[in-house]
């Protein structure tokens, strides 16, 4: 049996060609695997027939946005420069990713008049506040601008620039409020067509959490207990909550839904940051099952899987789906468990 503290135990080795850089079209066609937790049994079908294997349940969405939170300048040297957009901070300032080296009290430039002062450096990220010529800027006129000049932020692992497509297809068909810098990749597999089917039988609920850039940070500490999770900010809606508070299955559409049931439903906080960690000896209270994409070796997102099923039936899980060809990551393929 493996040791599910050790971060070692959560690392596999995955072919190249098995990392998705463009999205399964039609939508229905990704493939997916179920794993039933009352009999270990895995079956592999179609994402278009997912109803079929669905036990009664409430259904709760994020239905976060992702901004077009990359973008291009220089810095007062002339020297290029790339920033990734984190999340705002309040008073005006917000954590970034900026690739290269950067000193406090620098300001960089951008298109349309866009500027940004480095306030302070904390670890990977920076602290900046933008300006549209020299006015300071607030989170809703700065995602307007980005809007403009800004590229849709593909993860790390997909090695091309983005596209026109991407702001289609790198986004959830309800979408809705602006703030997230990485899709909830499990969302990404439904149309509007089948969002309707799924009314038909099941209560939907929303809620929102706005995915950030630790999203795809590995563990680093050899014991995952002694790991520090990102917290990310998110908004609970009246319903999700109603569907929280009753005697109903729940299933969560992907790991940030997750995180906030299991948050809330702990908490009671409609509001905040959530940065619950969610692994085997942490499992899950309230969420019944769980639909989710294929996810990084030695991520949080592999352990919070691991918290619903076992370390060992993960192993064995992502096993097959290796040997059947899935491909994992943001636009791969699915897995529900029930």
């Amino acid at each position: 049996m493996s040791d599910i503290f050790a971060l070692s135990s959560y690392d596999y080795e995955l072919p190249s060609h098995l990392i998705a850089t463009t999205p399964a079209k039609p939508k229905e066609s990704a493939n997916l695997l179920i794993y039933d937790r009352s009999n270990s049994k895995i079956t592999h079908t179609k994402f278009g027939n997912l109803m079929e294997f669905l036990p009664p349940c409430d259904i709760i969405f994020n239905d976060t946005k992702v901004i077009k939170a990359r973008i291009y300048g220089k810095k007062s040297s002339g020297g290029a420069v790339e920033l990734l957009l984190n999340q705002p901070l309040g008073d005006g300032k917000f954590s970034t990713l900026i690739k290269g080296r950067i000193k406090a009290g620098s300001v960089l430039e951008f298109d349309n008049g866009l500027s940004c002062e480095i306030c302070d450096i904390l670890n990977e990220y920076r602290v900046v506040k933008f300006y549209k010529n020299s006015k300071l800027l607030d989170t809703p006129n700065l995602y307007q601008i980005l809007d403009q000049i800004g590229h849709i932020p593909l993860p790390p692992y997909i090695k091309r620039d983005d596209e026109k497509s991407d702001e289609i297809w790198y986004q959830s068909v309800f979408a809705k409020n602006s703030g997230a810098v990485a899709a909830p990749t499990a969302s990404l597999h439904f149309s509007d067509e089948m969002i309707e089917n799924l009314k038909s039988k099941h209560n939907i609920s929303y809620i929102t959490l706005h995915v950030g850039a630790g999203t795809f940070k590995s563990v680093e500490s050899s014991d995952i207990r002694e790991h520090k999770i990102h917290s990310e900010i998110y908004s609970m809606s009246d319903q999700a909550i109603q569907a929280i508070n009753s005697d109903r299955a729940i299933l969560g559409v992907g790991t940030t839904v997750t995180r906030c049931v299991e948050y809330f439903y702990k908490n009671g906080v409609k509001n905040g940051l959530c940065d619950l960690f969610l692994h085997p000896a942490n499992p899950p209270k309230r969420q019944n099952y769980l639909l989710t994409n294929f996810h990084l070796p030695k991520s949080t997102l592999i352990m919070l899987v691991a918290s619903f099923v076992g370390l060992d039936n993960v192993k064995e899980i992502y096993k097959q789906a290796i040997e059947k060809e899935y491909k994992f990551y943001s636009y791969g393929d699915a897995m529900l468990v029930i």
